[in-house]
């Protein structure tokens, strides 16, 4: 996704904002945002990194 679409940012300032996130959160989120090719896929790879963190 591009991050510096429109429609990507409203998305992810959606999330930022829905799930509180915190600045190493944000960065991540972003980072994900870049390699991922739809939200479907962002959320996934937010799902995977939050499971992969904890342990």
């Amino acid at each position: 996704m591009n991050v510096n679409d429109e429609s990507v940012l409203e998305v992810i300032n959606k999330l930022i904002a829905t799930d509180r996130l915190n600045k190493h959160q944000i960065l991540q989120l972003v980072n994900l945002a870049s390699i991922s090719n739809s939200i479907y896929e962002l959320e996934e790879n937010m799902r995977w990194e939050t499971f992969k963190s904890k342990y």
